[in-house]
């Protein structure tokens, strides 16, 4: 990749740059697993899109396929070449199991399985490394049946300590998603893991604001606010209150203008990634859709002044929804 980049690989602000730059978009490639990759990265080019969420997945940049340092040095070689920036995904529904979605997760039982999540997210950080990307991304997993909350906690804690040994040591943040139904599933819990890990420099936030508007108390702009200092990457769609379906933008209730306002007086200098993974049948038209949308809200968003340069940490109580 080109270092002529204007952001640091965690997202946050580059000394001497403005506080309020304007927000980034990529969007993801598992809303546009119909295409090849090469085919993928070229349409998002030509649409005009600042970069990628790279999904690692069996049809693009399988990890788990032969070559894969090569494969990726291919990749690095595209993006750069195309100029779009990245972000590593790691929420690919069936890489590691065929017949159980997002299986296995941190939070498995068995250690040998949550060793094989562990091992995926690890070599995602080397993938990440080598396409200098801004973060890697995971979630928790969904807590298993007869699991006590206190277990599921420690399981996470332990699992993810190798991963963020491996994320400090390649210098790239791990940004965990809070994702309805898992086990961290809100900010608050977010906080939660934070504490138990002893606030690890490299363990970071991945924001989605449609989860936002679909169960935290804040409004989606205020939960970008008080999220602001931690950062690392953000998935953006539409959604509807205590409904968690990805919407295309517009179909839902969000007011992106302040949201967008929000995201940009954090300093937050990573992508903004649209995240339709149940479009992809029609992958291109809302890609080539979704941008022009994006762009005019965060046109109003400039046109209005946000009440919070950098986020409130004090917003959301942390740990509130937590044991």
């Amino acid at each position: 990749m080109s270092t002529e980049k204007t952001h640091r690989p965690n997202g946050t602000p580059t000394p001497g740059s403005a506080a309020a730059i304007p927000v980034r978009f990529g969007y993801g490639t598992n809303g546009l697993t119909d295409l090849r990759l090469d085919e993928a990265l070229g349409l998002l080019a030509d649409l005009g899109y600042d970069g990628v969420g790279l999904t690692l997945d069996h049809m693009h940049l399988d990890p788990l396929a032969p070559d894969l340092t090569s494969r990726t040095r291919r990749v690095a070689q595209r993006l750069d070449v195309l100029g779009l920036d990245v972000t590593v995904e790691t929420g690919a529904r069936y890489v590691l199991d065929p017949r159980r979605k997002h299986g296995p997760s941190l939070l498995d039982p068995g250690p040998d399985d949550r060793a094989r999540r562990v091992g995926l997210l690890i070599r995602a950080v080397q993938v990440a490394a080598d396409l200098g990307a801004h973060a890697v991304h995971c979630f928790s997993g969904i807590t298993p049946a007869g699991t006590d909350p206190d277990t599921a906690w420690k399981r996470l804690a332990e699992s993810l300590t190798p991963v963020l040994e491996a994320a400090a040591d390649a210098g790239i943040p791990l940004a965990v998603e809070p994702e309805p139904g898992h086990l961290l599933a809100t900010l608050a819990d977010f906080h939660h893991l934070r504490r138990t890990l002893g606030d690890p420099e490299h363990l970071g936030l991945t924001l989605d604001i449609g989860h936002c508007q679909c169960l935290e108390p804040l409004s989606p702009a205020d939960c970008v606010r008080a999220a602001g200092p931690w950062l690392r990457h953000v998935q953006i769609e539409d959604m509807r209150r205590g409904v968690h379906e990805h919407l295309p933008l517009g179909e839902g209730e969000i007011d992106f203008p302040p949201v967008l306002a929000a995201l940009a007086a954090t300093g937050y200098q990573g992508l903004t990634v649209v995240e339709l993974p149940r479009h992809s049948h029609a992958g291109p038209h809302f890609a080539e859709h979704s941008l022009p949308l994006l762009r005019r809200a965060a046109t109003k968003a400039a046109q209005s002044p946000d009440a919070a340069p950098h986020g409130d940490p004090s917003a959301i109580p942390e740990g509130s929804s937590t044991p």
